[in-house]
This record gives structure tokens, sequence and C-alpha cells, in this order.
């Protein structure tokens, strides 16, 4: 995972809202590529998820909180490599 990462899962955790990627690129200091690279690896590996009904906004999944309080280390997080789209 990259250094846009956690900052990513804090911001959702902390604000328990599923928010579009914008917001990220305003609110963390990380480049809009990084970020885009992040959302991506992110939700490939369950950790994020897109709103049901607004696929431009994340919000944090169980397993993502479980990796924030340490039930998960990041050596045991694989991308979903059939993840189509």
């Amino acid at each position: 995972m990259n250094v846009a990462a956690d900052p990513i899962l804090e911001f959702l955790d902390e604000h328990e809202i599923a928010v579009p990627k914008g917001v990220f690129d305003n609110e963390l200091g990380a480049s809009a590529s990084s970020i885009a690279r992040a959302l991506d690896d992110l939700e490939a590996r369950g950790l994020i998820e897109r709103d049901d009904n607004f696929s431009s906004y994340y919000r944090l999944t169980d397993k993502g909180r479980a990796y924030l309080s340490g039930e998960l280390d990041a050596s045991e997080l694989e991308a979903d490599s059939g993840n189509e789209g």
C-alpha cells in the first residue's frame, strides 16, 4: 500500500461517512495520483467500498476497521485479482 493508504483509512474512520475522492485531495497531504492509486488498492483489498447510491463516494468497511484496530496485518491483505471494473 502507498503513503496515502493509511491516511485515507484514518480519515474515513474518524469521520464515519462516505466521501468523494475530491475530499481526500483537499484534506490529505498526498498527491492526487497517490490518492487515486491508494483508493484503487484499498478497494481491491476490501478495506473500503463505494457507496451504493453514489459510486464516486468511498466508505470504510468492517475489514478496514479491523485493519486499523490491528486485528489484521497488512501482510494478510491480498488484492482481489479477479476484481473487474
